[in-house]
């Protein structure tokens, strides 16, 4: 099939469908997209609070626990132990298909009632404050991490320890305000470092220590400002810098800044490529428009699939472990032949319009089933009874489709509506990626909420601060410190 170009049914752009576009579509039997790949996205990032903690009450117990979803957005939270126990079988939940509601409205009426466990963790060590992430240990804060220790503060962590601040780093160590770090010891306010250790406010580093202010290096020692140094040299200069000075590290900050303003930067993050397009991609090949990419091969559109292997995927945001997949938003760990579905994982294939899954197989608009398969909004079918009826409830879609506040229509073949989020926008990562005023978020369609105001009795003033680090006391430790950018903000009891 030739190439077609379309109009957004969202931001009302032309976009262009390729032939192997069409291929890949006819091959998983579904329609072609009504929104354009950048507003494909952006409703699936609606689906993804990746970071922001509320205390709600256990729906079983009434115990206050945290939880990635707040109260108001009517979502039933439970313990991972509650959820996961043979007492809870959400199969119970299951009712008959409707031909007189649309199916949405149907789905996130079901989605409502069945609980959800809040955190979606596995395998932590006494890491109560840390969400989306797996077998951490003594960590807080941390989001979208995994096999880490002793860090804090940071998202993206892999194989990493007694980090703090950091983002998108894996197997690395002793590393502090710093970003995609692979194999790195010792990193602090850098970027883009690989196989380096002992480096100060550089990026684009390979193979280095001992460099400071530096840029585009490779197999480099003792170095400042990319000029070399001797040993004796270079260790006396690092003291002149005074970096325990909190006035002296703004402006080496500044700087440094303006420093790599005047080095040239990459096309592309990414090596041991083939036939790719976008950016932070590794070891992959026919990869296109998509970003933050490890180890796949044939997909378009994705993001964030930074752990292996993803194969024969279109518009896959998160996590690791997919193949023929369509739309999804955090699936993975054996996903297979799965479309429209959000948090489905662990082995789970032919699901459709599910959320919160695990090892489940041929389900159709299904919500927080374990073990099971051929059900429809949780209700038990025989295979005959399933095969039959999910026909019918696709033309239902089409002939009765659910239609948003702005008028947007989801027929088959449409992720779900942004309106029908449990968050709002701006606690999403679309907010990351797609920022958007309150005002303009309300006028899109989208929800919004206000931070709510802490009244915590401020202990200590920005400006109270001592500037040098050895200067700062024990009993800093349980103080409420005024944040420089916002009203209140309570540090951590490290």
């Amino acid at each position: 099939m030739n190439s077609e170009t379309r109009n957004c049914q969202n931001c009302k752009q032309d976009f262009t469908i390729d032939s192997e576009d069409f291929n890949f579509y006819e091959k998983i039997k579904v329609p072609p997209p009504t929104f354009c790949s950048l507003c494909r996205l952006e409703r699936r990032a609606v689906y993804r609070n990746e970071r922001k903690l509320f205390k709600v009450k256990d729906f079983l117990t009434g115990k206050d626990i945290f939880s990635l979803y707040p109260a108001e957005g009517g979502k039933k939270s439970v313990t991972q132990e509650e959820w996961f126990s043979d007492a809870l079988d959400n199969i119970e939940y299951g009712r008959n298909y409707d031909f007189s509601k649309s199916f949405s409205e149907q789905l996130f009426e079901l989605d409502k009632e069945v609980p959800i466990f809040p955190l979606r963790v596995e395998f932590m060590v006494n890491s109560p404050y840390c969400a989306n992430a797996t077998a951490l240990k003594n960590c807080y804060l941390c989001f979208n991490g995994s096999f880490s220790e002793n860090c804090a503060y940071s998202n993206g962590l892999g194989y990493s320890r007694d980090c703090f601040d950091c983002s998108h780093i894996n197997h690395s160590e002793l590393c502090y305000e710093s970003f995609w770090l692979s194999r790195c010891q010792k990193i602090f306010f850098s970027s883009r470092c690989k196989d380096s250790y002992d480096i100060y406010f550089s990026k684009d580093i390979r193979n280095c220590n001992n460099c400071f202010g530096c840029a585009n290096l490779q197999n480099k020692s003792y170095c400042i400002f990319n000029q070399p140094y001797s040993k004796e040299g270079y260790f006396k200069k690092m003291i002149s810098f005074n970096i325990g000075s909190f006035s002296s590290l703004k402006e080496l900050i500044e700087q440094i800044n303006k420093t790599w303003l005047k080095f040239p930067n990459r096309f592309m993050e990414g090596t041991k490529n083939i036939d790719v397009t976008g950016e932070y991609i590794f070891q992959s090949k026919h990869v296109h428009n998509s970003f933050l990419i490890r180890e796949a091969e044939d997909i378009r559109f994705c993001q964030y699939l930074q752990e292996p292997a993803n194969k024969d995927c279109y518009d896959q945001t998160l996590f690791r472990g997919n193949e023929l997949t369509y739309e999804n938003a955090i699936t993975g760990d054996g996903t297979y032949n799965t479309k429209f579905s959000v948090l489905c994982w662990t082995n789970i294939n032919n699901l459709e319009y599910c959320i919160n899954c695990v090892s489940c197989g041929d389900c159709f608009g299904c919500v927080g089933l374990r073990n099971k398969e051929y059900c429809i909004l949780n209700k038990q079918y025989t295979k005959e009874e399933y095969e039959a009826l999910v026909p019918k409830i696709i033309d239902h879609m089409n002939a009765m489709p659910y239609v948003d506040k702005k008028g947007r229509v989801y027929k088959y073949g449409e992720f779900f509506p942004p309106e029908l989020s449990p968050f709002s926008y701006n606690e999403t990562i679309a907010q990351e990626y797609f920022p958007l005023t309150k005002e303009q978020a309300l006028s899109q369609g989208y929800s919004w909420k206000d931070p709510e105001e802490r009244n915590l009795k401020i202990d200590i003033k920005t400006e109270e601060l001592p500037d040098l680090i050895k200067d700062v006391k024990d009993d800093i430790v349980g103080k409420v410190i005024e944040c420089a950018t916002a009203r209140n903000w309570r540090r951590s009891d490290l």
